[in-house]
């Protein structure tokens, strides 16, 4: 059967879509689970610190081994790894949904994020090498809109689903899609050449999982801790030693998970770095306006979904626009207006007020959406273009490692300046009125999204620095 598709024109067409169906259920998981957490709590007998591990869990697990797979995919067949990650994904969805403790669920939901960290770290990969560079940018720019999509229903769906049966719906709804994906990944995807004569580094993957993990403890759980206290400095202690014994390690071993001489790559490391702050700067905001419209606007939950999905919808029409021009004009006009367009839309969103009009609301999100999706897709094709197909796997890893990152640590970034800003507000007051509450909610939120705005321009400065020739002329 393989044989015949691959005599269509359309071909590459079908295997997009079931990269997009993996793409699309792993980034939708990802934002239906929170929207459940409250019920989950309650059915499970737990509590809210510990109910927030079946989130904190699946992040840790997808963060920490997005290289490894997208290197086992190079060195095994991407192909043969992307069916067996809808596989996983799709068995630990319905273990997920039959958990009868929180205990279960958590540990149900890491083996859903191993299959997720290989689903997302060899998409891209796979769409990459079956598409030509003067289509690269088109083809990223959809999936792009796939993920914005994604992040969009999440929610919404999630919602609708525990109110219409419950939470184990969220996990159930998974299924059909996933064997739909395998069968697709069996069916359509083509098999992988031989398996290059290479061993898989575990020891480095190990180092480099351990000092992740640590890391983004830490950064999760800073302001709980203390950035300060024990805890805290040593998570970020330990992660330091495992990374510079990583370093250390992959220098000397033949065959290394990561080969470190590809961030000598110009291209390749200007744009994982302009994209990790680019998502830095998006996630200082996306934790924060949803409180600011609720507690300041006095805005209902429902009202305020619908404000902040004119941020995925813009990022869903413009990304693959961008990713088409990018083709022909090349990434660096592109991705550094963007990130100029979205540093302007923070600095709007920061210098919002209760008496803020609908409309101008509705236009900074709006505002930030139009550039990141300027940003995203010329980006994308920019960083998985600048390397040998041979590494392409790796390169979509480190990509996603550096959005997930990003995710982390602009939150984690936006919280400690939130709540660093409110005690200084609040300091010397006993007992502050409602209306100082908020007066000191209003500085944090304003100093964070500034913050977020300069990670933004930063971003800018360096998205520079790359050679800038379009795909199609490399």
């Amino acid at each position: 059967m393989q044989e015949r598709l691959q005599g269509y024109s359309y071909y590459k067409w079908l295997i997009f879509g079931v990269v997009g169906t993996g793409t699309f259920m792993s980034t939708l998981t990802a934002s239906i689970v929170n929207v459940a957490l409250p019920p989950i709590t309650t059915a499970l007998h737990s509590n809210i610190a510990t109910a927030q591990w079946v989130v904190t869990a699946y992040l840790l697990v997808i963060t920490s081994l997005l290289p490894l797979m997208g290197r086992l995919g190079d060195v095994l067949g991407r192909s043969k790894l992307f069916g067996y990650g809808f596989a996983g994904f799709t068995a630990a969805s319905l273990l997920c949904g039959t958990a009868s403790s929180i205990g279960m669920l958590t540990a149900f939901r890491v083996l859903q994020a191993i299959g997720a960290s290989v689903l997302m770290a060899n998409a891209m990969a796979i769409v990459t090498s079956f598409f030509p560079p003067d289509e690269r940018g088109k083809v990223l720019g959809m999936i792009g809109t796939i993920v914005a999509l994604g992040s969009l229903c999440g929610p919404g769906l999630g919602g609708l689903l525990v109110e219409a049966f419950d939470w184990h719906a969220i996990f159930f709804v998974n299924i059909p899609v996933g064997v739909l994906g395998y069968a697709g990944a069996r069916l359509i995807l083509p098999v992988d050449r031989e398996r290059r004569q290479e061993t898989i580094d575990y020891l480095g993957a190990a180092l480099f999982a351990a000092g992740m993990a640590s890391l983004l403890l830490a950064l999760n759980n800073g302001t709980e801790w203390g950035w300060l206290s024990l805890m805290t400095l040593g998570c970020i202690l330990f992660s330091l030693v495992l990374f510079v014994l990583f370093i250390r390690y992959e220098k000397r071993v033949a065959q290394p998970m990561l080969e470190l001489s590809i961030f000598k790559n110009r291209d390749f490391s200007t744009g994982n770095l302009a994209g990790l702050l680019s998502f830095m700067a998006m996630f200082s905001s996306s934790l924060l306006v949803p409180y600011f419209l609720h507690d300041i606007m006095a805005f209902s939950p429902g009202k305020i979904g619908l404000i902040m999905s004119a941020f995925p919808l813009v990022m869903a029409v413009v990304a693959p626009l961008s990713g088409m021009l990018s083709d022909k004009v090349g990434p660096v006009a592109l991705t550094t207006s963007g990130l100029g367009v979205l540093a302007a839309g923070l600095v709007i969103t920061a210098n919002l007020q209760a008496g803020s009009g609908l409309w101008l609301i509705l236009a900074s999100q709006a505002l930030m959406g139009l550039g990141n999706g300027l940003f995203q897709s010329p980006n994308n094709n920019s960083v998985m273009s600048a390397v040998e197909p041979r590494q392409l796997g790796v390169a979509g890893g480190i990509n996603a490692l550096a959005r997930n990152f990003g995710m982390v640590c602009g939150t984690a970034l936006a919280v400690a300046i939130l709540e660093h800003q409110r005690m200084v507000s609040l300091s010397g007051l006993s007992q502050p009125t409602p209306a100082q509450q908020a007066a000191a909610f209003m500085d944090g939120y304003q100093a964070a999204l500034f913050v977020g705005a300069g990670l933004a321009v930063a971003g800018m400065l360096i998205s520079c620095k790359r050679a800038g020739k379009p795909v199609s002329g490399q």
